[in-house]
């Protein structure tokens, strides 16, 4: 089956496992998907995630969700560039999330990064999403 929106995919299932209270929530591996969980990482909106072997070869990510008391660090997600309708922003243009309490991840040209990294680097890319 294909799937025409890997990363707003990888989101929802992040978003649907969080409001459940899961510990873990399983995604495809690709490798954009794990520059956009390093971003997460970084900036301490998961605990971690694991790539594990599947019978197809694919792969997979097992991404360990935290918790502060009870309730999810990630509070909301949305997908800003999508397949239908790319968001490119030079970096001044690069929006703030909540005041800087939120992140952008960015894809640039010097890899995916969050907002406050693409303003350090002078550079700008596509938003792909936001995180409170």
């Amino acid at each position: 089956m294909s799937m025409n929106d890997p990363i707003g995919d990888m989101l929802t299932r992040i978003r649907n496992a969080s409001m459940r209270g899961k510990s873990t929530v399983v995604s495809p591996a690709s490798t954009l998907r794990a520059r956009v969980l390093d971003v997460l990482l970084s900036e301490g909106y998961i605990r971690g995630y694991e790539k594990k072997a599947t019978a197809n070869g694919q792969g997979e990510f097992e991404i360990s969700l935290k918790y502060y008391e009870g309730t999810p660090v990630i509070r909301e997600v949305k997908r800003v560039s999508k397949p239908g309708r790319r968001v490119y922003m030079g970096v001044k243009e690069i929006p703030t999330v909540r005041n800087g309490l939120g992140v952008s991840i960015v894809s640039t040209p010097k890899g995916v990064m969050s907002d406050a990294n693409a303003r350090a680097a002078n550079v700008g890319g596509e938003v792909l999403c936001t995180v409170f």
